[in-house]
C-alpha cells in the first residue's frame, strides 16, 4: 500500500536519499548494487488537453508537455542519473518526450529502443472522440464505457477498417502479425498489460539484471501495467491509480529478484 500511496500522490519523502546511478553491478565486497529503473509518462499531449480518447492516434505534445519533458530531463540530470538504454513507444508524444528528456539530461547519445508493445492502450472505436460525449456520439451504452474504464478485462468496441484512425496500413505496424493486429482493434487493460509485460520480461529485465540503468518513456496505461507487476498491485487498485504527465518515477530494484526496495519520486516535485 505504501507504493500505491507514493505513486498516486507523488509526495517524495523528505528523508529519502538520492538513488545510486552507477552501472557497476557489485561493490568491492562483492555485493550487488540495486538496479535502477525510471518510468516516465510522456508530457501533456494536444488530445490530453482536449479530453479525447487518444490510444494509438499520433498526436503532438502541447507547449506545456514539451516543458514537462525538458523539466523531467533537468531533474534527472541534477540528480545524477545516467542511463544505459531508453525504451519508448512508436507514438510521437512518447518518442518526443524521450528525446527532449535525454537531450536536457545531456544524454542524447543513449540508445533509444522503440516498440509498439509500449504504445498506449488502444481504445478501439472510441479513439478521437471526447471522453464525456463518446457514448452519445457513437450510440454506445454508457454502462459499457464505465466497465471498459473501471474493469481489468472489458475491451472497448472494436475499431473497423473504415475508422479514420485505423492503423492497419501504417508502415510502422507492418511487423505485427495478423493476431496482434486484430487484438489492436481495441484493448482491455488486461490485453494491454500482456503485450507490455512481454516486452518488459524479454527486453528490459535482462538489462536490469546486468546492472544497466533503464529509462522507460511511455503512456498511462502502459506504465500502470508495469507498476502492477513490479509492485504486485491488485487489479482493483491499479485501475484507480493516476499517473501524471512528465514526472519521473524512480525504482530501486533488488539486483537478484528485481523486487522494489524503495519507491520514490524525484526531489523537486511537491504534492
Amino acid at each position: 500500500m505504501l507504493a500505491i500511496t507514493l505513486r498516486a500522490v507523488w509526495r517524495p519523502s523528505s528523508s529519502s536519499r538520492l538513488l545510486s546511478t552507477t552501472t557497476t553491478t557489485s561493490t568491492t565486497d562483492g555485493v550487488k548494487k540495486p538496479a535502477t529503473l525510471v518510468l516516465l509518462r510522456h508530457g501533456e499531449s494536444m488530445w490530453n488537453s482536449q479530453n479525447l480518447y487518444t490510444g494509438w492516434c499520433d498526436v503532438p505534445l502541447t507547449k506545456s508537455g514539451e516543458l514537462e519533458a525538458r523539466t523531467a530531463g533537468r531533474l534527472l540530470y541534477d540528480n545524477g542519473f545516467q542511463f544505459d538504454s531508453c525504451h519508448t513507444s512508436l507514438l510521437r508524444r512518447a518518442s518526443f518526450t524521450a528525446n527532449m528528456c535525454l537531450n536536457t539530461a545531456n544524454q542524447h547519445w543513449v540508445q533509444v529502443h522503440k516498440t509498439w508493445r509500449l504504445n498506449e492502450r488502444h481504445y478501439g472505436l472510441l479513439q478521437g472522440y471526447n471522453k464525456d460525449t463518446a457514448y452519445a456520439d457513437l450510440g454506445i451504452d454508457p454502462l459499457l464505457l464505465m466497465r471498459m474504464r473501471r474493469t481489468w478485462g472489458e475491451p472497448p468496441p472494436k475499431m473497423p477498417d473504415t475508422h479514420p484512425y485505423w492503423h492497419g496500413g501504417d508502415r510502422r505496424y507492418e511487423g505485427l502479425g495478423s493476431e496482434d493486429l486484430e487484438r489492436s482493434r481495441g484493448e482491455s487493460l488486461k490485453m494491454t498489460a500482456e503485450r507490455v509485460c512481454k516486452y518488459y520480461d524479454e527486453e528490459v529485465k535482462p538489462r536490469l539484471l546486468r546492472g544497466e540503468n533503464v529509462l522507460i518513456v511511455s503512456h498511462a496505461n502502459t506504465l500502470r501495467s508495469l507498476i502492477k507487476v513490479i509492485d504486485s498491485i491488485t487489479e482493483a487498485s491499479i485501475k484507480t491509480m493516476t499517473i501524471p504527465t512528465g514526472i519521473p518515477m524512480i525504482y530501486r530494484l533488488d539486483a537478484e529478484t528485481l523486487e522494489p526496495i524503495e519507491p520514490k519520486a524525484l526531489p523537486g516535485y511537491g504534492a
